[in-house]
C-alpha cells in the first residue's frame, strides 16, 4: 500500500463514500478531497447518482480530473432498502480495484457503505474512518427507528478505526447514544477558505431577514415565520424575509406563510450559492432545532453578515466567547426579541458585532487546519493498526 507504515508521510490513497451531494456534508467532502489531492494524495469518490441535480453534476465534473482513484455514482436510498445490496457490491468492487489506504465514510449511509466491507472476508484492507455529520445520531431518541439505527452504529463501530466528529457536540452525543468509540476519535471542525472572509453587503432592495438552508422541520423555519408575524405586529410594521433553499417542507412553509398573512412578504427563490443569498437580507436567521457544525454559520460570520442563531449542536463552538448572543430553539418570543433588536441596532453596532465574530472564525476554522487534523488522524489510525493486537486493543483515544 502507498502509506508504508502509519508513521511516514508518503502519499495516501483515500476513498470517500457519501450519499447525497448536497449541503454541508458535501461541501466538507469537496473541500477535503480538493486539498488532499492538492497535497499529492490519491483520492476517489463514491456518490449517489439520484440527488444533487445540475449543481452537483457541475462540481463533480470539475473535481473529477483531480481524482486519481476516480469518481463513481450509484443510486443510493436515504432509508434502508433492498437496493442497498447493489450499492454495497459496487463499493466492494471499487475498493478491490483501487486498494485504498483509507476508506472514509460521511453521513449515515456513506458510513454504512464505507464500513460494511470490513466485515467481508478478504475485503478488509485499509482503515475505516467515519464522520457522522450529525446523521443518525441526530434522530429523536426513544423511537424504534432510533434504537435500530443506534444498534447499527454500534455494530459498524467494530470496523471503525477512527471517528472524526465535526463538533464536540456530535462526539458527546455519539458517546451517549452509541457508546465510546472502540479506537481513535478526533474532533475536526469544518473549515472555510480565505476568500470567504470578503464582506457581503446587503442589496439595495434586501429583505429584513434571510434564511439559507434546507426547508425541513429540523431547521425551525416555522418558528421564524411565526416570529416574523408577531414581531411585525408588535412593531407596527410589515417585515419581510427571503427563505433560500429547497427541501421536503417547502409546501408546508408556503401554506404557513399564507395563513399568517405573510404571503406577499416572504419569498422562496429556491437554492443558490450562500454568498449570493446573504445579500438578499439584512440579517441572517438560523432558527434550527438541531445542527452539527453548520457551514452557513461559518460562511455568514466570515462574510460579516449580521446573524441571529439558536444555541444548538456545534453552533456554540463557532461562536466561542460570543455564545451569549445565541437564543434557545423553538422560542417564538425570544427569536422575535432578537429580530426586533437587530432592526433597532445602529450600523456601528451591527458592524462591530459582525467583525468580532468574523475574527473568531478566522482564528479557529480554516480548511488547512481541517485537512491537517484529518490526515494526522488517518496516520495515527494506520500506525495503531500496524501495532500488535494486544497494544491496539487497549488504545481508545478521545481527544479533540
Amino acid at each position: 500500500m502507498a502509506h508504508g507504515t502509519g508513521l511516514d508521510h508518503s502519499p495516501l490513497k483515500v476513498m470517500h463514500v457519501l450519499r447525497a451531494p448536497l449541503g454541508g456534508l458535501y461541501r466538507h467532502v469537496l473541500d477535503l478531497s480538493r486539498e488532499q489531492s492538492r497535497r499529492g494524495h490519491a483520492v476517489g469518490l463514491i456518490v449517489d447518482s439520484t440527488t444533487g441535480g445540475e449543481a452537483a453534476d457541475r462540481t463533480l465534473a470539475a473535481l473529477e480530473p483531480s481524482l486519481a482513484l476516480g469518481l463513481s455514482r450509484v443510486p443510493m436510498r436515504r432509508d434502508p432498502h433492498p437496493a442497498d445490496a447493489i450499492v454495497l457490491a459496487h463499493v466492494v468492487k471499487r475498493l478491490a480495484a483501487t486498494k485504498p489506504d483509507v476508506v472514509h465514510g460521511h453521513g449515515s449511509k456513506g458510513g454504512l457503505f464505507a464500513r460494511l466491507p470490513g466485515f467481508i472476508p478478504g475485503s478488509a484492507g485499509g482503515i475505516r474512518a467515519y464522520t457522522p455529520h450529525g446523521g443518525s445520531v441526530n434522530h429523536r431518541p426513544g423511537t424504534a427507528v432510533h434504537r435500530a439505527y443506534m444498534g447499527v452504529e454500534r455494530f459498524l463501530g467494530r470496523r471503525t478505526d477512527v471517528m472524526l466528529f465535526e463538533s464536540a457536540f456530535i462526539g458527546a452525543r455519539y458517546r451517549a447514544l452509541v457508546g465510546p468509540p472502540r479506537h481513535l476519535a478526533r474532533v475536526v471542525h469544518n473549515g472555510i477558505d480565505d476568500h470567504e472572509f470578503e464582506p457581503v453587503a446587503p442589496a439595495a432592495d434586501a429583505a429584513d431577514f434571510v434564511y439559507v438552508g434546507e426547508l425541513r422541520a429540523a431547521k425551525g423555519i416555522d418558528v421564524l415565520l411565526e416570529a416574523l408575524d408577531t414581531t411585525g405586529r408588535t412593531l407596527g410594521r410589515n417585515l419581510s424575509a427571503v427563505l433560500v433553499g429547497s427541501g421536503p417542507d417547502r409546501g408546508v412553509l408556503e401554506r404557513l406563510a399564507a395563513e399568517l398573512g405573510l404571503g406577499d412578504r416572504v419569498a422562496f427563490p429556491g437554492p443558490m450559492p450562500a454568498r449570493r443569498a446573504f445579500a438578499l437580507g439584512r440579517t441572517l436567521v438560523v432558527p434550527s432545532r438541531a445542527e452539527s457544525l453548520p457551514y452557513v454559520v461559518l460562511e455568514a460570520a466570515a462574510a460579516r453578515v449580521p446573524l441571529i442563531s439558536t444555541d444548538v449542536g456545534g453552533i456554540p463552538e463557532i461562536f466561542g466567547r460570543y455564545r451569549d448572543r445565541l437564543i434557545p430553539p423553538d422560542d417564538v418570543a425570544r427569536l422575535g426579541g432578537a429580530m426586533a433588536a437587530a432592526l433597532a441596532a445602529s450600523p456601528e453596532r451591527r458592524d462591530r458585532d459582525a467583525a468580532d465574530l468574523a475574527a473568531a472564525v478566522r482564528d479557529g476554522f480554516s480548511i488547512s487546519a481541517m485537512v491537517d487534523t484529518v490526515l494526522a488522524a488517518y496516520r495515527d489510525a494506520l500506525s495503531a493498526r500496524d501495532r500488535p493486537a494486544a497494544s491496539r486493543a487497549a488504545e481508545v483515544i478521545l481527544s479533540p
